[in-house]
């Protein structure tokens, strides 16, 4: 059994005003932590991180994966939509993640990353840890490590990066978190935020990530052995709070919850 890991970081947008400052230390941080615990790591920062480049990273990794494999896939970078053309998404959108050219080669769908998915074999278990999309209101959360007036939305609009004559009428609500992973079985999709929500890029003690990255590793690194529901609840310790409104997400079955951490 293997255990490997894809680390995509994203705060280089070229042609938007939109660059993040986060998603880089995101994707080595995971990296390094990943790599800690038996993962064998490949890592996708800025420029890296094309449309074709990501979907490419993506199937081989799963096309060489067998029964019993561990995969994992963590994003930090921008999320955003577009109509849904297929009529599958009861919210009329298909939720996307952001690549580095997006600009000229449009976003990486969620249908698209669904389609990748299913592709695994049986018995190959898939985590996708996704820091990107959406905003909240509840208020709890600890904020100490936090810096004060960083904080900046992991949320591409529209306008940035698809052609105006193809824009689709404003007011339509928020888009889902994007997963594509199968809701049965081992899989699970571990989510900064969620579905009307945003993501939040910030700084910790002077150094910028992304808030669920940040919170994710610090409660990760403090944990005992533990499954995905303790590791869950212990980064709900911290989000959402009162500058940081983003509720985290975990989906997949009760069964994969209670696996224990990338066992």
């Amino acid at each position: 059994m293997s255990k490997k890991a894809l680390c995509i970081g994203i705060n280089d947008y070229p042609g938007t005003a939109n660059d993040l400052k986060g998603c880089v230390n995101d994707a080595n941080d995971w990296s390094a932590e990943l790599g800690k615990r038996g993962f064998t790591v490949a890592k996708m920062l800025d420029g890296q991180a094309t449309k074709a480049a990501m979907i490419s990273a993506i199937r081989d990794l799963i096309s060489t994966a067998h029964n019993g494999d561990t995969l994992l896939f963590t994003y930090s970078g921008h999320g955003t939509w577009v109509p849904d053309s297929s009529g599958d998404e009861p919210d009329g959108r298909d939720e996307a993640l952001c690549p580095y050219d997006i600009g000229t080669k449009g976003p990486l769908l969620d249908d698209e990353i669904g389609i990748l998915f299913r592709s695994a074999g049986t018995g190959v278990r898939i985590l996708l840890i996704s820091d990107s999309c959406h905003s909240g209101s509840v208020i709890r959360g600890r904020e100490d490590d936090l810096d004060v007036g960083k904080t900046r939305a992991r949320f591409m609009p529209l306008s940035d990066w698809m052609p105006k004559d193809e824009l689709p009428p404003a007011g339509a609500a928020a888009p889902r978190v994007v997963s594509g992973i199968r809701r049965t079985g081992g899989d699970l999709l571990l989510a900064g935020c969620k579905d009307t929500e945003y993501s939040y890029d910030t700084s910790f003690q002077g150094r910028p990530n992304g808030a669920f990255t940040y919170y994710a590793l610090k409660t990760l690194r403090e944990l005992k052995p533990a499954n995905y529901d303790a590791w869950f609840n212990a980064i709900r310790q911290y989000l959402p709070s009162s500058r940081l409104t983003q509720t985290p997400q975990i989906m997949g079955s009760a069964t994969a919850r209670r696996f224990a951490v990338f066992a």
